[in-house]
């Protein structure tokens, strides 16, 4: 890892199940990044907010309520309007195929679904993210989906 890299982990919109979040912030957490937990029933706005206040290099967006085709772009089109189109956003939870190409054009550079490995997204995340590094602070190109 170049640097020690910061990361929101949220739960936009009405769905209270964070178990995956946890679980996925944890993982990170021992993977060495420093995670930052928004909780449940965050707006994009709100979760825009935080990637700001924070300072993060990612966000990763945990869905499981279906509204991922309505919330993930809002969250991706705040970024970009803060200035911040150089965070990495991810997105994970339960996902249909046909709808990974849709996020991936909004701007989501990985999705992962359920069955991913924990060491595999940290390791995928480190990698973007120092490519990004390396790159001058740009994102190095898109993520592949990880099932």
């Amino acid at each position: 890892m170049e640097r020690r890299y910061r990361i929101v982990v949220a739960k936009p919109g009405l769905d209270g199940h964070d178990r995956g979040a946890k679980v996925i912030a944890r993982a990170l957490r021992d993977a060495g990044f420093e995670v930052i937990y928004t909780g449940l029933h965050q707006t994009p706005e709100q979760v825009v907010r935080t990637v700001m206040q924070e300072d993060a290099d990612a966000v990763g967006l945990s869905m499981l309520s279906g509204a991922h085709l309505t919330l993930v772009p809002r969250v991706v089109e705040g970024l970009r309007a803060e200035g911040l189109q150089d965070v990495v956003v991810v997105v994970g939870g339960i996902i249909p195929e046909r709808d990974v190409g849709v996020l991936k054009s909004a701007g989501v550079s990985a999705v992962f679904t359920p069955g991913a490995h924990l060491p595999q997204i940290a390791s995928w995340l480190e990698g973007a993210l120092d490519a990004r590094e390396r790159a001058g602070g740009e994102l190095a190109g898109e993520g592949d989906r990880s099932d």
